[in-house]
């Protein structure tokens, strides 16, 4: 089972396989296995920048919800004030004199009605930090579906390569055989001409797959934080895609990120238009103060006050202010409505599209293996014709480049199914690594949230005392370095 130190559902999803020490193993040089496409999304999952700060940004929002919470909480202020005074007072009565005024006061308030605006204000930072969670899904998404396709690049510009260097081997061999035929008078100049051609456009060629081999690596070290280490062929069989396009859908409208998170704005808006209505009803609080005063005129020497005051606040009218704040948090609810429609809208449409690609691929890859059949058995073909004088040395030399150009269109499309397949899967909502089973640990936002919500006081992030926080905990955990 995978342990949930930190993950975006709050569901309690299955893990698999260890992949954090197979990455760790193959940055190090320490094993020779090579890398999967589950070790290239643990690593992304672990050390991408952009999942760090929407993780970030989401522990923030957390904070939301201790803001709300203070409403229920006592206020205590402290003040002191001392001066120098001298009165002077005609006639002269004994009230002249110099003295020094000095003194401190402690005041209380604990609210104890508001309206029910401190309720609603805590639902409604909890709607925000649930929406943000669906958000932090949404990243996780993002990043993985850009893992995957950085992945796939690299191993179909890697097969590119060795096919573009195949061919020029070919080629190179062909325009050698035809210089030593064309010395003996076998071939014309024109034949060693066409050779000499051909060769060039594969050396063009194979330095343009190189060139974009080179750039598939840079953005697959740029996502997932290390160069890509033997990149082994991922296939694209998975458990996680559904069997139909209806079955797809059906599972997008309710457990897509955008669809969800847009359901808890739709919750969080109705929390607003609560909490701003509150506003107009009476309010109620309790105030207790403990004054203490020297000096305060030349006949008296200490004043103490304690007081217990509770007070009721009932508005009448406010201008029509409040009342407009409330119709526009009723107008921007119904928008969070219409944006669950619009999000389903296009969920089931990334869906449809995904879905599309991934059989138009599929359907292309067939395609691809009957041609490249096909030109493998031509070449050969037109080679034994070619020695016999029925073909010539140009039918031979465009025979080999319509199968290179075949091969790599397979490769090509390979990618593409890979691709569309892990497209599907986000956009049915479950491209996350709990799902996946990349790791087995998993970052949990709920515990940041437990934690903070609890909070009375302190503006650390971090402990005095040394301790770490339980995102901190996490990172070292499947980091494996020493906690401090």
């Amino acid at each position: 089972m995978s342990r949930r130190v930190n993950g975006g559902s709050g569901r309690a999803w299955k893990g698999g396989a260890l992949a954090v020490f197979a990455m760790l193993a193959a940055q190090s040089g320490t094993s020779a296995r090579a890398e999967s496409l589950l070790d290239a999304l643990a690593a992304t999952y672990q050390y991408n920048p952009q999942l760090d700060a929407e993780r970030a940004r989401l522990r923030a929002v957390d904070e939301e919800v201790a803001r709300a919470n203070s409403g229920y909480r006592p206020q205590i202020g402290f003040g002191a004030d001392v001066g120098r005074e001298n009165t002077r007072v005609r006639p002269s009565f004994g009230g002249s004199g110099t003295t020094t005024p000095r003194g401190y006061a402690v005041n209380l308030i604990q609210p104890v009605f508001r309206g029910f605006q401190v309720t609603n204000a805590v639902n409604e930072a909890e709607s925000a930090v649930r929406a943000g969670r669906e958000t932090l899904r949404s990243v996780e998404q993002l990043v993985l579906q850009d893992a995957v396709t950085a992945f796939a690049d690299v191993v179909a510009a890697q097969a590119v390569v060795r096919l573009r260097e195949d061919g020029l081997e070919f080629f190179n061999q062909e325009l050698k055989a035809t210089k030593d035929r064309f010395t003996v008078g076998e071939v014309t100049r024109t034949d060693v001409a066409q050779a000499e051609a051909r060769r060039a456009l594969a050396v063009g060629d194979l330095d343009a797959s190189r060139a974009n081999l080179k750039s598939a690596r840079a953005r697959f070290e740029q996502v997932v934080g290390h160069s890509p280490q033997r990149l082994s062929d991922p296939g694209w069989k998975t458990r996680l895609l559904p069997s139909s396009l209806n079955e797809a859908i059906a599972i997008s409208s309710q457990e897509n990120p955008e669809v969800v998170a847009a359901l808890y704005r739709e919750q969080g808006a109705r929390f607003t238009v609560d909490r701003i209505r509150g506003e107009l009803l009476p309010s109620a609080e309790l105030e207790a103060s403990y004054s203490e005063r020297f000096d305060t005129s030349t006949s008296i020497d200490e004043v103490n006050t304690a007081a217990v005051v509770g007070r009721v606040n009932v508005p009448i009218y406010t201008g029509g202010e409040v009342e407009a704040r409330v119709r526009q948090a009723k107008h921007t609810h119904i928008s969070r409505i219409q944006e669950i429609e619009q999000a389903r809208a296009q969920a089931q449409s990334a869906v449809a599209q995904a879905w599309a690609q991934l059989q138009g691929a599929k359907a292309q890859h067939e395609s691809d293996k009957a041609q490249i059949e096909a030109n493998r058995t031509a070449l050969n073909g037109v080679r034994e014709e070619e020695k016999v004088g029925q073909r010539t040395l140009l039918d031979v030399l465009n025979a080999r480049q319509e199968l290179l150009s075949s091969e790599i269109q397979s490769e090509a499309t390979k990618r593409n199914i890979i691709v569309a397949t892990y497209a599907v899967i986000a956009a049915i909502g479950r491209l996350n690594v709990a799902e996946l089973g990349a790791v087995d640990t998993v970052y949990d936002p709920v515990i940041h949230a437990d934690e903070v919500r609890r909070k009375w006081f302190g503006i650390d992030i971090t402990h005095d005392d040394g301790r770490m926080e339980h995102h901190e905990l996490w990172r070292a955990d499947v980091t494996h370095e020493p906690v401090k």
